[in-house]
């Protein structure tokens, strides 16, 4: 028979009330107490069905994912992905909302991370670049006792409770791995694009990039990166203006974004195939540019088992449960035009508030 919570408080001779306390991590327990609890759990062997605990306590998770509001296909994937996650998990008395922020307004991201304390929300996913009113907006939250978890792009100076995403500097090593044997080690540069290095996502893939180029492909000259800080106009223009004066590039390494813009730069410049073109991310766009033969290989991940660890984090950090880490590992993936998988179904439909 498996053991209860009646059978713990027998054992470390204690009420139910207090082993209820214990088990929710509620403040008002003496330490020797929770000791106490902890080793008649451990002995007894007693594993909690925190379903169905929060079932009879009529509990629900409602969380929110905060993501940029631009036009990236990336983006509006991993909404998709959330969406579908979202409804997959409502079985779960998980509750998931999106919201939406002006990509270039810290301040506006603030004030919204601000409101969701006061809307119920019992964690947080976020996806945005890390500066000190976001610093400060995400320690608020934790604060209240609100979990957060960074999305895609870590925050390590933000105090978040998780990262879910593949390790951005082991992505910028496998790319620099990719563009050094496609080039066959030099002679020749290569032009690497970001929307901004203020994203911890596009400085850990630049530091991991250099690292294997430094130190594999010393042939081959790499290239002050280019910020472009998701403008179509200014990318089209940089890479316009440094594929002509620069004759000996030979490839081009796209951290992130911007590949709509930068396919057609090549294609009204006469280029499309002719570089080694490495970009992250398989968006409708890059899966047709594969196709095509106008990007050479694809450095992904999969946003579903993103977006569904992204709620199994949030679920534990609200519970104060361990994670499995090994489940919640993100891996990094590598497409090319001979092993595109099938494309996703995302047929969930849920809102989004794209607060202004």
């Amino acid at each position: 028979m498996r053991p209860t919570v009646i059978d713990i408080a027998r054992e470390a001779g204690v009420s139910l009330a207090t082993v209820d306390r214990v088990l929710n991590a509620r403040p008002g327990v003496r330490e020797k107490t929770v000791r106490a609890v902890n080793e008649a759990i451990s002995k007894l062997g007693y594993v909690r069905d925190l379903t169905a605990a929060n079932l009879a306590r009529g509990r629900s998770y409602k969380v929110a994912a905060v993501l940029p509001d631009t036009e990236s296909q990336f983006l509006q994937s991993l909404a998709e992905a959330l969406t579908e996650a979202g409804s997959m998990a409502a079985t779960s008395r998980t509750e998931l909302h999106l919201y939406r922020f002006p990509a270039e307004d810290p301040h506006a991201l603030a004030a919204l991370l601000g409101s969701l304390s006061d809307r119920n929300y019992v964690g947080v996913a976020l996806m945005a670049p890390e500066t000190p009113v976001l610093r400060d907006a995400v320690r608020g939250l934790r604060a209240k006792g609100i979990p957060t978890v960074a999305l895609v792009s870590d925050l390590p100076n933000a105090g978040c409770d998780h990262f879910v995403g593949v390790d951005n500097r082991a992505a910028g090593r496998t790319a620099g791995v990719m563009i050094g044997r496609f080039l066959g080690g030099g002679p020749g540069q290569v032009m690497v694009l970001g929307q901004s290095l203020l994203a911890r996502d596009m400085i850990e893939r630049r530091r991991g990039f250099d690292e294997v180029m430094q130190r594999d492909f010393p042939g081959l000259e790499v290239l002050q990166s280019l910020e472009t800080h998701g403008s179509p106009v200014t990318l089209r223009q940089v890479v316009a203006e440094i594929l002509t004066n620069a004759p000996q590039i030979c490839g081009i390494y796209a951290m992130g974004g911007g590949n709509r813009t930068l396919t057609q730069v090549l294609a009204d410049m006469g280029l499309s195939g002719k570089l080694t073109v490495i970009c992250h991310e398989l968006t409708p766009h890059v899966r047709a540019a594969l196709i095509g033969g106008e990007v050479t290989a694809v450095i992904t991940q999969n946003l579903g088992h993103l977006a569904r660890s992204t709620l199994r984090v949030l679920r534990a950090k609200v519970d104060h449960q361990p994670l499995d880490e090994g489940q919640e590992q993100i891996r990094i993936e590598i497409v090319l035009r001979e092993n595109l998988p099938a494309l996703p179904d995302f047929s969930a439909q849920a809102p989004i508030d794209r607060t202004s």
